[in-house]
């Protein structure tokens, strides 16, 4: 079997989580003797040893060789700003118009592979799988990592991006949520039959997480307990709580640091709102992490903090267990459906919030009970689970639409 995927980003190049769950799935699926051919809007330095890559701005497919400022997480505006910093009369004057032209690509792909099945991520390559799927009249399936309700908190929607999102699942044959949370979302908001979305959960491999440096333990130093905040510093993922929680916690505790790994739109307003409250001396911001970099801090945290208004699932909590913190993650969060041993709480009761952070650093007993449980249960979270049921899920979508599968060797 062979899927044609779409996507916005890959690792070392990835902006958040979106790629880590790319990279996760398509390594289990190549493990399973899935032929993965992945399409990225533009060429950049990665290299998979387990699948091709295809760039939608390469002469391969007739296409001029440019460069592209699609990110998974651009705003309209962020990608106007982006686009007037370069001098060309290729990309579309908006971030839906540059969309549109990376989905008529798709279709000339589409025109010259041999594919089984069409698999997109998220809304940005949705229209990508869309014109594939015109083209070739093969089974589409939609992987949805966040709606447009999650992106924004709940705090109104951009329309053009809800149509995308809306007709395109309407048109699918198949659909694939992250949590439960995420498809009552998509029954909900895009009046999608129940029985069109099927649930996988994403996963994590312990062998990426092998040798996690100690380069941080400095900041322990004189018993000092660190809280760690790791994420796009966006509403969706809920920073104004986290320093609110702060605040409550070092009214009882001085002796504790909450650290910020991350940037995003709400970088500056987090810092006004830690030196309005006074307790800016005991809130460090450390910018956007990867790979080693945000293990190790992931390693130094006593505790790790997901406060997330809406968060489809979150990879982020199974990263810290595997590294050695134990977490507290929203009750509205996909990734509280898989994880028995963490603690949970609303995302606005920043007074239970606190209250946890207080337990987890004044008692040994509880971190210690706490991590070792979910350390164990995040072995079984994995992304070969994940694959098995995406390629039965394959299966199913192909038998469905009656449509043969290519016969080749992999």
């Amino acid at each position: 079997m062979r899927v044609l995927m779409f996507g916005w980003e890959f690792p070392p190049h990835n902006s958040g989580g979106l790629g880590t769950a790319c990279f996760g799935l398509t390594r289990a699926l190549a493990n399973r003797q899935i032929d993965v051919l992945f399409v990225l809007p533009k060429k950049v330095g990665v290299t998979a040893s387990f699948m091709s890559i295809l760039f939608a701005d390469t002469r391969k497919i007739k296409f001029l060789e440019v460069e592209s400022s699609l990110k998974p997480y651009v705003t309209s505006e962020g990608y106007v700003r982006e686009r007037d910093k370069i001098i060309s009369d290729i990309y579309g004057n908006t971030l839906l118009q540059e969309v549109r032209r990376y989905a008529l690509r798709a279709r000339e792909i589409a025109q010259k592979e041999s594919f089984d099945v069409i698999h997109a991520h998220d809304w940005l390559s949705f229209l990508a799988g869309v014109e594939a799927k015109k083209i070739s009249g093969k089974p589409l399936i939609l992987h949805m990592h966040a709606t447009e309700f999650d992106r924004t908190g709940g705090q109104g929607v951009n329309q053009d991006v809800y149509d995308i999102e809306r007709m395109s699942m309407e048109y699918a044959d198949g659909i694939i949520a992250v949590s439960n949370f995420t498809k009552e979302k998509i029954i909900k908001h895009y009046g999608i039959p129940a029985e069109k979305i099927e649930v996988v959960h994403n996963g994590i491999d312990e062998c990426d997480y092998a040798n996690i440096p100690d380069s941080l333990s400095e900041l322990k130093r004189n018993g000092q307990k660190i809280v760690l905040f790791a994420g796009r510093i966006t509403i969706q993922k809920g920073p104004e709580y986290f320093i609110r929680a702060a605040k409550r916690v070092l009214e009882h505790n001085p002796n504790v640091l909450f650290l910020v790994a991350g940037s995003g739109d709400m970088e500056r307003q987090m810092m006004l709102e830690a030196a309005h409250l006074g307790i800016s001396n005991n809130v460090m911001f450390v910018g956007f992490l990867r790979g080693d970099d945000l293990s190790a801090v992931y390693r130094t945290a006593d505790l790790f903090v997901m406060p997330s208004v809406s968060e489809p699932f979150g990879i982020t909590p199974l990263e810290s267990i595997i590294a050695g913190a134990p977490v507290l993650i929203s009750k509205q969060s996909g990734v509280s459906e898989v994880l028995t041993h963490a603690l949970k709480t609303d995302f606005w009761d920043t007074d239970d919030m606190a209250n946890k952070i207080l337990g987890v650093v004044s008692h040994r007993s509880l971190w210690q009970t706490l991590w070792g449980n979910s350390r164990e249960e995040v072995k079984k979270i994995t992304w070969d689970a994940a694959s098995k049921k995406c390629i039965d899920y394959y299966a199913k979508m192909i038998c469905d639409c009656g449509v043969p599968p290519e016969v080749r060797v992999i």
